[in-house]
């Protein structure tokens, strides 16, 4: 009965814990390590574990931000004193892009606009943040501008801006043009990812049949490829599984 209802879980993390403060002890880590292990147990273990077990550099410092860990906004506070020291293109956009990571879209956009100037004007990952920012904020139109600045760049049809752009235009009312874009990522065999925010695209837009199709394609086309191209891919595939059948349901319904 003790087995059967998994109680016994519950002890592990306290087991990995006692585990790693010995270890951390015995190793003469504490000041390092001894008070991340107890004040985040299960991260603190995972990261002491990987950093000075697995990995076997028992003499470095801990390879983690554990203030930026306990307290994010010390990581915002951090960048922002870096600016203010140097401001200097890199600075901005690693502010920026830590902005946009965390959720503060309006303060990272201000710093992407203003950092579009002289020799930075065209600057591909600038413009690819701004695509993901003004989607984020509904800002369809400047998506759209933004996209075509970029879009004739050979890796564009391939990227997560494209697939923004694709959106944009759909948000936008651009139905036909949007599914055009959406048909230029699709092939088999890859861009699942594209494939998969395309099969959405229809569901929207009243086809689920397609769109099933579509996710059907997909799961079949994931036992042929090999095992390190099903891993990378594997979220695409548990969504596509997870979608279609919600689709199905909905059919049944």
């Amino acid at each position: 009965m003790f087995f059967a209802d998994n109680s016994y879980l519950y002890y592990i993390p306290f087991i990995l814990q006692g585990i790693c403060a010995i270890h951390c002890i015995r190793n003469g880590h504490q000041q390092k390590w001894l008070w991340v292990i107890i004040v985040l147990p299960v991260i603190g273990c995972i990261a002491y574990l990987y950093s000075e077990v697995i990995s076997g550099r028992r003499m470095r410092q801990p390879n983690i931000d554990v203030k930026a860990m306990l307290n994010p906004g010390v990581k915002y506070k951090r960048l922002e004193e870096q600016l203010r020291f140097s401001d200097t293109f890199a600075n901005r956009i690693k502010l920026a892009d830590a902005y946009l990571q965390g959720g503060f879209t309006q303060q990272a956009i201000e710093l992407y606009e203003a950092s579009l100037t002289g020799a930075f004007e065209e600057n591909e990952h600038v413009l690819q943040q701004l695509i993901v920012a003004y989607t984020q904020s509904e800002r369809y139109d400047d998506a759209i501008a933004t996209a075509k600045k970029i879009y004739k760049l050979p890796q564009f049809i391939r990227s997560r801006s494209h697939i923004l752009y694709a959106i944009a235009l759909e948000k936008t009312g651009n139905i036909a043009q949007a599914e055009t874009e959406f048909k230029l990522m699709k092939g088999r065999y890859s861009y699942f990812e594209q494939r998969y925010e395309y099969a959405l695209f229809l569901s929207r837009n009243d086809r689920s049949a397609d769109a099933a199709d579509i996710l059907a394609d997909m799961l079949e086309e994931q036992q042929h490829l090999t095992p390190v191209e099903r891993k990378s891919n594997r979220k695409w595939f548990n969504y596509a599984g997870a979608e279609l059948k919600k689709l199905h349901s909905k059919k049944i319904a």
